[in-house]
């Protein structure tokens, strides 16, 4: 090949790159001098791997402290990931059945692999170890994870995370400063003995309570519950009607019961049982039959309502189909 001629496919995308920085008032040679002299991309700067690989520090010399950091940093990664696919959905202009249901197929992927793969937790770490470095976290939890709360902001409005007892007393056009008051997690970090919020709960809502009432003010006519009332309410599309549910299963009662299945594996002590990291209250937090949280109640019947995580129990537990 003569290298004098210059292959036509590259100076068209020459040209096209000179329209590019052209619009953005930039000189295409100031970039093709730094294209020049930059050094290769590789995989392990792309994804920062030696920043990755540094971030887990235990605090104690037990090795299944690193399985129990891992695992929640995993979640949190695709809890970024959940919230990526979830923003996408709620910021369209222009939402669509197809879009939804793309975007709803992706999460609900994320939560099959989340609610999975805590088997690394529930046989993959040691009792007896657990016990041991989990006294050196205090007052840390995974109750502590904000992104799963801005998911549930995203997706529903605050009046269908107040805990189903308590639901009556509200409405949903109160203020939102006066319903997060009453969100149903609040009472899995209360003292089980006096009532008043741990230290683990303090922190958090000092740390992120802003954040949430900042989120769930702009996401109060386009979460995602609202945007499938304002755009699917009267939809025939069973594919689409059966994402929302999937995710709203998922989220709410497979997720909650996975990690009700490892502490009970691991804080469950005849005859009783250990209070969970933290202080949290998770005989009565985790379990979903108690505040019967749902994303999309009108999905759901009155009989499905009414048994909220039987069908989990049914399957996971006793190995049948409901």
């Amino acid at each position: 090949m003569d290298r004098s001629e210059i292959d036509p496919k590259i100076l068209e995308q020459i040209r096209k790159l000179e329209e590019k920085y052209e619009a953005m008032g930039q000189d295409l040679s100031s970039y093709l001098d730094g294209l020049l002299y930059s050094d290769y991309l590789t995989y392990w700067d792309y994804i920062h791997l030696d920043t990755l690989l540094s971030l887990q520090n235990p605090k104690t010399g037990l090795q299944d402290e690193m399985t129990f950091i891992i695992y929640h940093q995993h979640t949190e990664l695709f809890f970024k990931l959940v919230l990526w696919e979830l923003e996408q959905m709620t910021s369209s202009e222009n939402l669509t059945e197809e879009f939804a249901i793309e975007k709803l197929d992706r999460v609900n992927r994320i939560f099959r692999l989340l609610s999975d793969s805590f088997a690394i937790m529930i046989k993959g770490m040691d009792k007896e170890q657990f016990l041991k470095f989990r006294m050196s976290l205090l007052p840390a939890s995974g109750f502590q994870s904000a992104q799963y709360r801005i998911i549930e902001i995203t997706s529903t409005c605050l009046y269908n995370l107040i805990d189903v007892r308590d639901r009556e007393m509200f409405n949903s056009n109160e203020p939102i400063e006066e319903l997060i008051k009453h969100i149903y997690w609040k009472e899995g970090a209360t003292e089980l003995s006096s009532g008043k919020k741990t230290l683990t709960l303090k922190m958090f809502e000092e740390k992120y309570m802003h954040l949430f009432i900042h989120r769930a003010k702009n996401y109060q006519s386009k979460n995602l519950n609202q945007l499938y009332q304002d755009h699917f309410s009267g939809t025939d599309n069973k594919e689409l009607k059966e994402a929302f549910r999937e995710f709203d299963y998922l989220a709410n009662v497979s997720w909650p019961l996975a990690h009700y299945k490892s502490a009970v594996k691991h804080l469950h002590k005849a005859p009783s049982d250990i209070a969970a990291t933290g202080g949290t209250n998770w005989q009565k937090y985790l379990p979903p039959k108690f505040q019967k949280i749902m994303f999309f109640p009108d999905l759901w019947s009155d009989k499905e309502k009414e048994e909220w995580g039987k069908r989990w129990l049914l399957e996971e537990v006793f190995q049948k189909s409901h």
